[in-house]
C-alpha cells in the first residue's frame, strides 16, 4: 500500500514540470510526500534522504545555478544589512567619544575603556547558551528576535544619563548580539556548500566596511549638523536612536525573510526545497541536528584545531578590540580634528569591504582560504608599522597606515567561515564556535584597556602590541593550515584501504569531522 502511494503521488501535469532527477527520486519513494510539504525541524530533513538508502537526487549544473541565485537572493540582502548594522551598534560608542558623550554622562578616568570591555562581559556571558539555543530553537525567528532586542537596547542609550546606566545597556546589548555571529554562520553552513561558504561568508562580514562609511559619514553629519544648529537631543543621542530604530526595522524584516531550514522557506517550492538540501550533501555535514551529544562536546575540547582557532580570536582581537573603541582617537591624534576623525575614518571601511570581498573570493577559487587571509594581516601590520614609524609630522602617512590595519579581519572572517566549513558535528560545531567567539570577547575586553590615557594621544604601547600580536597570528594560522593538510592526508590513505567501506547516506547522520573518513577539510 505504502509503495502504491508513493508511485500514484506525482500528478501527470505537475510531473511535466518537475526537473527530472527529482520526479525519478519521488516515483521511487526517497522523497516522502509529508517531507515536501511542511517542515519546521531541520532533523526531518533526513527522512527524506535516509527512507531509500543508496538513492541519490542528481542536480545539473543549470538547476543548481538557478537555485544559488534563489538563495543568495534572498539570505544575502538581509544578512548583509543586519551584520553591518551589528558592527555599527558596537562602534556607535567611538563616535560618541568625538560628539559630548563623555562630558553629558560623566566619564573620567578609564570609564570610558570599561564601557568598550563591557560589551563584552555581556557577549561573553551569553555566548555558548545563545550557541545552544541556536541548535534546540527555530534558528531563523531565534535570531531575529535576537535582532529586534539588539536594537530596542541600542536605542535606549539616548536616554542613558550616567555611567552605571551606560555599563547596564553596553552589557545587555552583548548579551542581545551574541547569537549573531555564531548564527549567520551556521545559517551559511546549512545553506551553501564549501566552495561556496568563504566567499559568502567575506561578503556578509564586508558589511562591518560598509557600516564603517555609512556611520562615519551619518555621525559626521550629525556632529556638523548639531554643531551648526540647536537641537533638543544631542548629537551623540541621535546616533543612538537612529541605529537602534533602523536595527529593529531590519529585524523584523529578517524574521520574515529568513527561514529555520530548506523546509520551511517560503521562497521555495516544495521541489525546490529538497534540492536546495540535496545541494549540500558533499558538505558531509547534514542540515543540522537538535539533539545535544556529549561526546561531541568531549571530541570538541580535545580537538587541538579547537585551541587554535581559539588562540587565533584570542590574540587578534586584542588589536580588534583596541582599534575598534579608539579608532576616532586615534585619528585625532594623526593631528586631525574630532569632525574629521569621522569623516577620515570611513575609507578605511572601504579597504575592509574589498580585502574581504576580493580575498574571500581568491580563497574559493583557488582552496586556499589561509593562504589568501594571511596577506589581509600582512598589510595590517605594515600598516601599524607605518603609524609607528613615521614622523609625527606625516599625518598623511601615517592615516595611510590605519587604513592598511583594516585588512585585519580577513583571517579571523577565513576561520569563521572555516568552522562553518571543517567542524562537523552540529554539537561539535556549535561547541567550536562558541569558544572561537568567548576568545573574540576576551580579546576585545583586553583590547581597549592597552590604550591607557596616560599614553594619549599617540598610544605607542598600544600600538607595539597590535604589532606582536599580529606576528603572532601569522604563526597560528601556519599551524592550522599544516594540521588541515595531515588530516586530509590521513583520511585519504584510509579511504584508499581495501577494507574500507562507505556507510549509506553517512552524510546526513551527524557525524563529526574526526569521525567521518569522507570529511576533507578546506584549507
Amino acid at each position: 500500500m505504502a509503495d502504491e502511494e508513493k508511485q500514484t503521488y506525482l500528478d501527470p501535469n505537475v510531473e511535466k514540470e518537475l526537473p527530472s532527477p527529482l520526479a525519478d527520486a519521488i516515483r521511487s519513494g526517497s522523497v516522502d510526500k509529508k517531507i515536501l510539504e511542511h517542515s519546521h525541524d531541520a532533523d526531518e530533513a533526513l527522512k527524506a534522504f535516509q527512507s531509500h538508502p543508496g538513492q541519490v537526487i542528481h542536480i545539473d549544473e543549470a538547476t543548481n545555478k538557478r537555485l544559488l541565485r534563489i538563495i543568495d537572493w534572498h539570505l544575502i540582502p538581509v544578512m548583509c544589512i543586519v551584520y553591518g548594522l551589528n558592527y555599527l551598534d558596537k562602534t556607535t560608542i567611538s563616535y560618541a567619544s568625538v560628539m559630548g558623550i563623555k562630558k553629558d554622562i560623566g566619564l573620567v578616568r578609564d570609564d570610558y575603556q570599561w564601557l568598550g570591555s563591557m560589551f563584552y562581559f555581556g557577549y561573553i556571558a551569553w555566548e555558548y547558551p545563545t550557541n545552544r539555543l541556536l541548535q534546540r530553537l527555530p534558528i531563523g525567528k531565534y535570531s531575529a528576535a535576537c535582532i529586534i532586542a539588539w536594537g530596542v537596547v541600542l536605542a535606549c542609550f539616548a536616554a542613558v544619563e550616567n555611567f552605571a546606566g551606560a555599563v547596564a545597556i553596553r552589557f545587555m546589548l552583548g548579551v542581545c548580539e551574541a547569537a549573531v555571529t555564531p548564527g549567520f554562520a551556521l545559517i551559511t553552513s546549512q545553506w551553501y556548500t564549501k566552495k561556496e561558504q568563504g566567499t559568502r561568508t567575506g561578503i556578509w562580514f564586508s558589511f562591518n566596511g560598509w557600516a564603517q562609511i555609512f556611520g562615519g559619514l551619518v555621525a559626521y553629519g550629525i556632529a556638523r549638523g548639531t554643531a551648526n544648529h540647536q537641537t533638543s537631543l544631542a548629537g551623540w543621542k541621535i546616533v543612538f536612536l537612529l541605529t537602534g530604530l533602523l536595527t529593529v526595522s531590519m529585524g523584523i524584516l529578517f524574521l520574515f525573510i529568513i527561514p529555520d531550514n530548506q523546509l520551511n522557506a517560503r521562497w521555495l517550492s516544495k521541489e525546490d526545497r529538497v534540492l536546495a538540501i540535496e545541494r549540500i550533501r558533499v558538505n558531509q555535514q547534514g542540515v543540522g541536528n537538535k539533539h545535544f551529544k556529549w561526546y561531541q562536546v568531549r571530541e570538541a575540547l580535545t580537538d587541538p584545531i579547537t585551541w587554535a582557532f581559539v588562540a587565533y580570536a584570542l590574540i587578534a582581537d586584542i588589536p580588534n578590540g583596541g582599534i575598534s573603541n579608539f579608532f576616532s582617537q586615534l585619528i585625532t591624534s594623526f593631528g586631525y580634528t574630532a569632525e574629521q576623525s569621522l569623516l577620515y575614518g570611513t575609507p578605511g571601511g572601504a579597504v575592509e569591504v574589498i580585502t574581504l570581498i576580493a580575498f574571500g573570493y581568491l580563497g574559493d577559487r583557488y582552496s586556499n582560504r589561509i593562504a589568501f587571509a594571511s596577506i589581509g594581516l600582512v598589510l595590517s601590520i605594515i600598516g601599524m608599522a607605518l603609524i609607528v614609524g613615521l614622523p609625527l609630522e606625516n599625518n598623511s602617512g601615517r592615516l595611510g597606515g590605519y587604513y592598511l590595519t583594516q585588512a585585519s579581519a580577513c583571517p579571523f572572517v577565513a576561520f569563521l567561515s572555516l568552522i562553518s566549513s571543517n567542524i562537523a558535528g552540529y554539537t561539535k560545531k556549535t561547541t567550536v564556535a562558541a569558544l572561537y567567539l568567548i576568545a573574540y570577547c576576551v580579546g576585545n575586553i583586553i583590547g581597549p584597556q592597552t590604550f591607557r590615557p596616560k599614553d594619549a594621544p599617540r598610544y605607542v604601547p598600544a600600538e607595539v602590541t597590535i604589532i606582536a600580536c599580529w606576528c603572532a597570528c601569522l604563526v597560528v594560522m601556519a599551524f592550522i593550515y599544516v594540521w588541515c593538510r595531515r588530516q586530509n592526508a590521513q583520511k585519504a590513505r584510509l579511504r584508499a584501504d581495501p577494507s574500507y567501506t562507505k556507510l549509506e547516506n553517512q552524510e546526513w547522520l551527524d557525524l563529526t569531522d574526526k569521525e567521518n573518513p569522507e570529511f576533507v577539510y578546506t584549507l
